[in-house]
């Protein structure tokens, strides 16, 4: 069609609206139609034997009978097909398999679709308005659901043995339970390796919070291969601590000073946030513990510490937690300081699921992340592959979200966490 140049008529014609390209009658579907019927004339040919009209077929214990009707759905419209049928009814054709009603262009685009964001009445109603294709709620969710597989396979695959460093964070989703839609929390799992390469864990969806629950996630970590973990940095979830230390004894937990000073802010007039943030600072950039309590006591001994009794107690009551990152030099502090390691991804995420009025199951709230997930790493090493082979400041391509990236200054850190954890990490680093 290239060299004789009929794609240009083609083109010509569409541009004079003489011809459409999509749609029923379209000129993609007709082409669709035309290669898929030849190419299941070619199968039966092979089944057969025999081309059509050849003497050679006479006698033959099988032969052609007719073709039977067939609409497929696919990514350019429905395209009615005349499938070829032989006597013998042995005939099985691969290109379109019986009872094979959509092209497979086509569920990769709902499962896309879906991924970004779109309900399964908006992929209905933006498949029929773009490509005229008629398909159910039903239909569409079980396209969707044909992934769930990978995803159980992908939850429950093996973890290295040691992860130095693993990042815990929520996001708030709606699900149905019974009769009433309740708040829960989907938390995030990111682990980094010993190469310092971040890579999602895991994907829970919190149906009670408190130890039981934690307890449940790591036992399921421990039995996927997770023999150890460094530290864990957390947002201060009830329970948690608890867990970790059953599983791993000697695991530090940090609570995430970001969401701690958050918490302390919640008690603190608009007006006064800006002094009482500056106020707060000494304390979680103190070289050392004893540093650090000096500075919150002279916080609560201010005019502004005896305003806020409350954002005293907050930090009062998180102090265990918060302070483990104050033993460690500057450029390990960086790192476990904060989840924000993840907060990025979540925000991606959080656009996704803000469409969403409520989810049917947990398993459906899994499954749009992980699908979200994947989806969002592919659209970033497309880009990037578009700039391949470009000068570095040339390029605007972003980089890899989180699964596979690598945590900045990972070398000085991991040179950190060997002089803090000799025994537990250097026999993995030989």
């Amino acid at each position: 069609m290239l060299e004789a140049g009929l794609l240009d008529s083609v083109m010509e014609q569409a541009a004079a609206g003489e011809l459409t390209l999509t749609g029923e009658g379209g000129f993609l579907p007709e082409l669709v139609r035309s290669v898929l019927e030849r190419g299941l004339a070619t199968e039966l040919t092979e089944h057969l034997g025999y081309e059509k009209g050849d003497p050679a077929g006479r006698g033959s214990p099988n032969s052609r009978n007719g073709t039977t009707p067939k609409t497929l759905a696919t990514e350019v419209g429905p395209v009615g097909l005349a499938v070829p049928r032989d006597r013998g009814g042995s005939f099985e054709p691969r290109l379109v398999a019986k009872g094979q009603r959509r092209a497979g262009g086509l569920d990769d685009m709902i499962i896309s679709l879906y991924a970004g964001g779109m309900t399964v009445r908006d992929i209905s109603a933006h498949l029929e308005r773009t490509i005229g294709t008629e398909l159910s709620h039903d239909t569409i969710s079980k396209i969707t659901d044909s992934v769930l597989e990978e995803v159980k396979a992908w939850q429950a695959r093996p973890l290295e043995e040691i992860y130095p460093i693993i990042y815990l964070d929520a996001l708030v989703v709606k699900v149905r339970d019974g009769h009433q839609v309740r708040n829960r929390s989907a938390y995030i799992a990111v682990g980094v390796d010993l190469d310092g390469v971040k890579h999602v864990l895991g994907i829970w969806v919190q149906a009670g919070e408190g130890a039981k629950f934690w307890a449940g996630v790591c036992a399921e970590l421990r039995n996927r291969g997770v023999r150890d973990v460094l530290i864990v940095c957390c947002d201060g979830l009830r329970g948690f601590p608890e867990a970790v230390e059953a599983t791993w004894p000697q695991t530090t937990v940090q609570t995430c000073t970001v969401h701690l000073i958050r918490a302390a802010m919640r008690f603190v007039s608009y007006t006064d946030r800006k002094r009482v943030a500056a106020a707060l600072r000494p304390i979680y950039t103190a070289p050392t513990v004893e540093a650090a309590e000096t500075e919150l006591a002279a916080f609560a001994d201010s005019d502004l510490g005896r305003r806020y009794p409350a954002t005293i107690a907050t930090w009062q009551a998180a102090w265990e937690r918060f302070i483990p990152f104050l033993e460690f030099p500057p450029e390990l502090r960086r790192i476990i300081y904060t989840t924000n390691a993840i907060e990025s991804l979540n925000f991606q995420l959080r656009k996704i699921i803000k469409n969403r009025g409520h989810f049917p199951t947990d398993d459906a709230v899994i499954k749009l992340l992980w699908l979200a997930i994947r989806d969002i790493e592919d659209k970033r090493a497309r880009a990037r592959a578009k700039e391949a082979g470009l000068p570095a400041d040339q390029r605007r391509a972003p980089g890899k979200l989180v699964e596979g990236s690598t945590v900045l200054g990972w070398k000085q850190a991991l040179g950190a966490l060997a002089l803090a954890y000799p025994d537990r990490i250097g026999p993995y680093l030989n």
